[in-house]
């Protein structure tokens, strides 16, 4: 592997390669862009855009990209030569700012919700100067923004930088009060990446993991993660290999993949990078999940992203570090030594409370999904209730600022006693953190660890932006009409602990009683998908999103009609291909071993009347049974299937409560039949195959 230094970045046209190939007074112009959000000069777009050609091709580049991400939850990309002809039947290399600047894919052709017609083609992709242009497999990608002719919003990434301009303005309104020297004010992110590594070979074997991502039969492995010994345990030599090639490829895109180990479940992984602004770790997270299943294939495997790909072991997250920092490196949630005498802290810290609080509906819809309700609440996830972790101390902190307690001094930091003495002491830190909770408090950030690993990471930070926006708003109303800002400060963290502390929750997450509670105090809970997409349109989300200039009314319901379309399909393919599996290749399994053993039954009554034959007897009776239940299942999940109602909501609802028990039953039989079946007559490999087919 070449310098680390050298590497990393070297196929990313950054700040560095922009000093030193732009002219001064372009590379200043271009920056203030990037750091002020200022509109950028087409006389400047051309120089830069000229400089990325040359650059890119000196790379090996012979084509260039408007890399966006639509709202298939992929990117998409549509690849355009720099070849011009020059009149005397050659070709020249050319780039121009208005190529750089604007593209033109056909929208009608992306999931809109309505927005486009079939007919109406026309849609444009418009660079996001604010994330570096890349190459990946020698074409340029220049990230962009994607609307229609109309300029609604087709994409992931517009919202989530509208979202970002409208925390930074609220953000800038508090930090003046406070005398605070910021010009800018980003949200950070930092996505953990989970997921799964199977040989490429059994998974070809598998037609469920080829159409859905997961395998929608299977009979529990005689070994899972019960042993506790898959975590942080020792790496494969197959996947160490996987994992320093994936390492090297994505440092050179600039992503700062930092952490790697095993996960919980065999054959599970988790990738975490350090954190930067949010839509460059947005872009980032979806580089890294393409280059993942890339590489995993030069190296026979394939890298499963799915939620739930495997019943019985842990699903795959995707938490999600959130922070907020300055333009001059102040990160407005640490708290510091002294909490309690951070009054800076202390309001943005209550920001996100009353905007969890307020807008907990919304954040379940940002990490709702098919995939992910089979893996929330499933004691390996949170639970679909959202709430917040603070640990003690802060708790403490806000119970003394409610009771008007000035004598509170906070906790001490004290020495953690090992019982060794050759160990060196470490500091103990004055609060625990808690895996069990959607949302908690890390000591600088905000851990959402409810969205599921396949999810763009745009949604749920375009809602965590825009709620927190709309609060700082409220804050800044109120500070900014105060004649006693020490007092109004002390009152708005007062008043918004009282009235949101029932988001507060320092308990276990996975405990049952945990939903108990939440209903007695009034947080939300909707399990699956459908039942909490229809609450993104009610008023005050509505409101929310177009007074903060997110959405307009028009894109939010376009979005929710996608997200229940979305999900209809996803269980739509599921169930269509457990019927294709189960009658192509399941039950005729199931049929030709009972064929045959009551055949080897009969032979051997023909020899010995009188043998022991209560095993095959037995056998051939219970496979008979997993055989009939498992065939008139299946008949009335492809019955239930042709007959889904058409209305995107109505077939949500009838795929939920209809569709999922039914498919549910019929694999209830097969994993009960597979356990039974000699291997030589079963059609697919075995969770055990497949959890620990890499060696």
């Amino acid at each position: 592997m070449e310098n680390l230094s050298t590497l990393f970045g070297s196929l990313v046209f950054n700040d560095e390669v922009m000093k030193t190939r732009l002219p001064k007074d372009t590379y200043k112009a271009f920056r203030k862009t990037i750091t002020n959000n200022v509109p950028l000069d087409s006389s400047v777009a051309n120089v830069v855009a000229s400089a990325m050609k040359d650059w890119a091709t000196e790379k090996g580049a012979t084509h260039f990209t408007h890399w966006f991400q639509p709202m298939t939850g992929v990117t998409a990309e549509k690849h355009d030569s720099f070849i011009s002809p020059n009149g005397d039947g050659r070709v020249i290399a050319e780039f121009s700012g208005k190529e750089l600047i604007k593209g033109e894919p056909d929208a009608s052709s992306f999931p809109s919700g309505g927005l486009r017609s079939t007919f109406e083609a026309r849609g444009y992709t418009a660079w996001d100067p604010t994330s570096y242009a890349f190459i990946k497999d020698g074409i340029l990608c220049i990230p962009t923004a994607f609307c229609s002719y109309s300029g609604e919003a087709l994409d992931k990434k517009t919202p989530l930088l509208r979202s970002m301009e409208a925390v930074n303005k609220q953000s800038l309104r508090i930090l003046k009060l406070f005398g605070t020297s910021a010009n800018s004010v980003k949200t950070t992110v930092g996505p953990e990446q989970e997921y799964f590594l199977i040989p490429e070979e059994l998974y070809d074997k598998r037609e469920d993991l080829i159409y859905t991502g997961r395998t929608l039969f299977g009979a529990k492995a005689p070994k899972g993660q019960e042993l506790e010994d898959h975590y942080f345990g020792q790496i494969k030599p197959r996947v160490q290999e996987f994992m320093k090639e994936l390492n090297e490829e994505l440092w050179k895109l600039g992503v700062l993949a930092k952490t790697e180990h095993n996960e919980v479940a065999p054959a599970q992984h988790e990738l975490a990078p350090i954190f930067t602004t949010t839509n460059i770790a947005c872009d980032h997270n979806q580089l890294t999940m393409e280059v993942m299943r890339k590489v995993a294939k030069k190296h026979g495997m394939v890298c499963l992203l799915h939620e739930k790909p495997f019943d019985g072991v842990n699903g795959s997250g995707k938490h999600n570090n959130w922070s907020m920092s300055t333009d001059t490196g102040v990160n407005l949630l640490e708290p510091g030594d002294t909490p309690f005498d951070n009054a800076q802290f202390l309001v943005f810290l209550s920001a996100v409370i009353k905007a969890v609080d307020e807008y907990q509906d919304l954040l379940r819809i940002s990490a709702s999904s098919a995939g992910n309700d089979h893996r929330l609440g499933a004691n390996e996830a949170p639970p679909a209730v959202v709430s917040i972790f603070l640990g003690s101390e802060l708790t403490e902190v806000l119970e003394a600022i409610a009771k008007d307690d000035s004598t509170f001094s906070g906790k001490k930091k004290t020495r953690m006693l090992v019982g060794v003495d050759a160990i060196p002491y470490i500091i103990k830190d004055t609060t625990d953190r808690n895996r069990t909770s959607p949302f908690a408090f890390t000591g600088n950030k905000f851990e959402f660890r409810m969205l599921g690993s396949n999810a763009s990471i745009a949604e749920t930070n375009t809602v965590l932006n825009t709620a927190v926006a709309e609060v700082l708003k409220g804050f800044a109303e109120t500070l900014e009409k105060a004649t006693d800002f020490t007092a109004a400060l002390h009152d708005i963290v007062k008043d918004t602990y009282l009235a949101h502390k029932r988001i507060i929750f320092n308990g276990n997450g996975y405990d049952k009683a945990w939903l108990e509670e939440a209903a007695r105090r009034g947080l939300s809970n909707y399990p699956t998908t459908p039942d909490c997409l229809p609450h993104m349109l009610d008023e005050k989300n509505i409101k929310l999103f177009t007074e903060n200039g997110v959405y307009t009314e028009t894109e939010v319901r376009a979005r929710c009609e996608i997200l229940l379309e979305n999900y209809v399909k996803t269980v739509n393919i599921e169930a269509r291909t457990m019927v294709e599996m189960a009658k192509k290749d399941i039950l005729p399994a199931i049929s030709s071993y009972t064929t045959d053993l009551a055949s080897s039954i009969s032979e051997k009554v023909e020899i010995f009347e009188d043998l022991n034959l209560d095993y095959e007897k037995d056998v051939l009776v219970d496979l008979s049974e997993c055989s009939g239940n498992a065939y008139h299942a299946m008949k009335e999940l492809e019955k239930l299937v042709d007959g889904a109602p058409e209305e995107a909501y109505e077939a949500a609802k009838y795929f939920a409560e209809k569709v999922i028990p039914a498919m549910a039953e019929l694999r209830k039989w097969v994993d009960k039949a597979e356990v039974v079946v000699p291997t030589a007559y079963w059609p697919y490999p075995t969770y055990g195959d497949l959890l620990f087919g890499v060696r």
